[in-house]
This record gives C-alpha cells, structure tokens and sequence, in this order.
C-alpha cells in the first residue's frame, strides 16, 4: 500500500476528506503520518482520533530550509511515497523538495496561474472573475507554479462573498484531491514540459 505524508497547519478539512476516501476504498493508499506545524491545529486533535500517527513539529521561528529538513528527518523511517499539503501554511524548504521531488502535492483554491498566494477569494472577486476553482499541483521552489495535476471550476454567482465562494470551491477541494492523488499514486501519467498528462 502506498504510504502518504500529510502536512497542515490548521484543521484540516482537505485531510479529513482524503482519511474518509480511504475508510471508503475509493483511495487506496495508507496515511502514514499527519504533521502540524502548528501545535494547536485540529488536524492533529482529529488524526489521533482517526487512529493516524499524529506529529507535532512547530515551525515558528525556525527558517524554511532548516525545518524542511526537520521534516525530511521525521519523515525519512517511514518510507513515504507522495507528501500532501493540505493547508499546510509554510513555503517548502530545499530539503524538502530534494528527498521528495516531483512527489509533492498541493491543493490551492483560484485557477492557478490566477491569483496565487493567500486571500485568493477575495483576489478574485476584486478582480471580477466569472468562474474560480481549485488547483492540485506538484510544489516545487516557487509560490504555485509546480505543473497542474487536476482543477475543478465553479462560478463565481452575483452575491458571493469570498466566505461563500471559499465554502463552495472546498466542495470541490474534497473530490478533486483525493482523484489527483490517486492518479499520481499509479503512475498512470507523464509530465511534457508543464503538463501533466494521463496515460491511458
């Protein structure tokens, strides 16, 4: 069974959704760690009561590439196949992307190239968008430029607020993460440049 890293910072929905695919076989992979870089995050409150192996790592004061290598430390004895950020609110360290590379994923809530970084609902409802989304990614050195593995598109209505927008992007957050990893997890694509293409 492949083995997962889940990185987070806070309560972790993404996480959760990702757990309950598993528990439901429509994922098959093993979640070998969860780690908060956060000690107050939730997801660790919610992983331990999952049964999951939950690592309380903080990060705060503590440059990228030294706690990147932090990560790689805890993570090396596990034998992790692909590590997933899901809320996890930290630039990844050199380490990091070195000992795992091209196997880091990411989930981010525009339409990537559109609107990376933070407050991306808001970015998009100033800016007058039609349509927004999410975007699962591989991470690499910069800030949500990795190639796209999977997006799902959902309007933008009239009387959205960035909360409302953000509500119904998550919905779609939870399907299209857990389809993305399983893509990676078999193998069954190539990467041409910046595309990420399935195999049939």
């Amino acid at each position: 069974m492949k083995k997962l890293a889940i990185l987070v910072s806070g309560r972790g929905s993404n996480f959760e959704a990702i757990a309950r695919h598993i528990r439901e076989r429509k994922l098959k992979a093993e979640i070998a760690a969860v780690v908060a870089n956060v000690p107050t995050a939730k997801a660790l409150e919610t992983a331990e009561t999952l049964g999951l192996p939950a690592i309380s790592l903080p990060s705060k004061g503590i440059d990228t590439d030294t706690y990147a290598a932090l990560v790689v430390e805890r993570l090396a004895p596990l034998g992790i196949d692909l590590i997933i950020l899901a809320g996890f609110m930290r630039r990844v360290g050199t380490p990091l992307l070195e000992a795992y590379r091209d196997r880091i994923l990411n989930i981010h809530p525009s339409l990537l190239p559109s609107f990376p970084g933070l407050h991306v609902q808001q970015q998009a409802l100033d800016y007058g968008v039609k349509h927004s989304g999410c975007t699962v990614h591989f991470v690499d050195a910069g800030l949500d430029t990795g190639p796209i593995v999977a997006q799902a598109v959902v309007p933008v209505l009239d009387g959205d607020t960035a909360d409302t927008l953000a509500a119904r992007i998550l919905v779609e957050e939870h399907r299209v993460f857990s389809e993305a990893i399983a893509l990676i997890l078999s193998g069954a694509y190539c990467v041409e440049g910046r595309r990420v293409i399935r195999k049939d």
